[in-house]
């Protein structure tokens, strides 16, 4: 046969390099010391190695194996975890420990990994975007109950409450007439334990119902305050003059005459979550994700998370933290429609002045095979709103062919987190606990971008 094939040796001594270290310089390019110095304590059991345990972890994440679980069965059944953690196998309540112990350590890998990308030249903040997605939480929204309910059911746990106190006061009266009454609820063998428990039970959960309530009434005075100082802010600055006092009172007397709307909602599993409508229409128990990524290499720069659905809020916290984690403030920032709001496009203005950021922010959504209208000739009318402007701003040669690159910098990044890293579901609750495991996953995206962008070679020249 004159066909000429690859070379095929499969009775080659090394089909591995003599230390996969050289393929996985982990200890050596990333920062340890935070987890480290958590380790003072000398009696007791020794702990496993922290470094082994965050291997297992970035790997874990980066793969898309990221339960305990699942971490503990690979280091048992799968070659890469089991060298990564030197044949050990770690159960799953220390994973799980670790990961929660130093939640805050593993959260900052993602600062570490973004240093190391600006540091191979990755990250060029000429042109960066700004999405939301939401992350479904480890909860379910039927274990959630709106406001109208849990007055209700606050006020029939009280009367139950009520009746079995009653109950045990009658029972406790007489003490002959104690012990014939319990025979007969109870039967002749049964214990009086049957009935402090029932109560007991009871009174744990009306204490779950007035914490949610409790919540939620703080949450619409909250609302309420921000919304009435804001508020009073704009006729401040339209009259132009400036009370901060006066906004705080404005504020103040807001908050103490808000009331929660009847279907604003709680969940007993994971308080901090909230109903949420994701991209496909669909109600679910989540959070509302941030992200800003680099055009030239998608690199994060910036990752959070927040309790509220609506991106709008996050405008300005996000690009200030991306500028933060950088140092520089991006050229460009391309926003899409859900962050359009007149306090934005406030904000877009002024940070085009003060940081030279020029943005663009579309003001309303487009259908799925609707284009952008061509910008109207002739100058920009005088009496234009801000919304106005922007929206001729993107029907615009330059402006269309800018904002047409959000959807490649933006899409790609998320859809790799939710496929590759399993990263559809959170598994922290809180949400402290979500945003460590979302900056942990953000963490792990650059690093495997840095991993194709520079190769072994490439890490291993930077780590010497």
């Amino acid at each position: 046969m004159d066909k000429t094939f690859r070379v095929f040796d499969p009775h080659q001594v090394l089909l591995l390099p003599p230390s996969l270290d050289d393929w996985l310089p982990v200890d050596e390019v990333l920062d340890l010391s935070p987890v480290l110095a958590d380790y003072t304590e000398k009696r007791g059991y020794p702990p496993y190695d922290p470094r082994l345990m965050l291997r297992l972890l970035i790997y874990g994440y980066t793969t898309g194996v990221r339960s305990s679980r699942a971490i503990e069965r690979k280091c048992t059944d799968d070659v890469a975890f089991r060298f990564l953690a030197a044949d050990q196998a770690p159960d799953f309540r220390s994973v799980s420990r670790f990961r929660r112990r130093h939640l805050d350590a593993l959260a900052d890998l993602f600062t570490q990994s973004l240093r190391l990308a600006q540091k191979l030249g990755m990250v060029k903040m000429g042109r960066v975007a700004l999405d939301g997605t939401k992350l479904e939480a480890n909860a379910s929204k039927h274990k959630a109950m709106s406001y109208g309910r849990l007055v209700d059911k606050e006020e029939r746990v009280e009367a139950e409450i009520a009746a079995l106190e009653a109950q045990a006061h009658a029972l406790l009266a007489d003490a002959q007439a104690a012990d014939e009454a319990e025979d007969q609820m109870f039967g002749v063998d049964g214990r009086d334990t049957d009935l402090p428990a029932e109560l007991d039970r009871r009174e744990k959960r009306l204490a779950k119902l007035q914490a949610a309530r409790a919540q939620i009434e703080a949450e619409a005075a909250d609302k309420a305050r921000r919304h009435a100082e804001e508020k009073e802010r704009r006729r401040q600055e339209r009259a132009g003059t400036s009370d901060e006092q006066a906004v705080t009172d404005v504020g103040g007397k807001a908050a103490a005459r808000a009331r929660p709307k009847p279907k604003a909602q709680a969940n007993f599993t994971d308080p901090d979550s909230r109903i949420m409508k994701n991209s496909d229409g669909a109600y679910i128990q989540a959070y509302n994700a941030q992200a800003v990524l680099d055009e030239k290499h998608q690199v994060i720069t910036a990752a959070d998370v927040t309790t509220n659905p609506s991106d709008a809020l996050n405008y300005t916290t996000m690009l200030d933290q991306s500028a933060w984690n950088t140092g520089r403030h991006p050229q460009q920032a391309l926003v899409d429609a859900d962050y359009c709001s007149e306090a934005n496009l406030n904000a877009a203005r002024d940070r085009q002045l003060v940081c030279d950021t020029d943005s663009f922010m579309a003001t309303g959504r487009l259908a799925h095979d609707e284009q952008v209208p061509p910008a109207p000739r002739g100058r920009i009318p005088a009496n234009a709103t801000l919304k106005e402007r922007m929206a001729r701003k993107l029907r615009t040669k330059p402006g269309k062919a800018a904002y047409s690159r959000r959807k490649a910098i933006v899409e790609p990044v998320f859809g790799q987190i939710m496929t590759c890293q399993n990263g559809r579901q959170l598994l922290l609750r809180g949400e402290d606990g979500a945003r460590g495991e979302w900056r942990l996953l953000a963490a792990c995206h650059n690093l495997r971008k840095i991993f194709r962008h520079t190769g072994t070679a490439g890490l291993a020249a930077m780590v010497g």
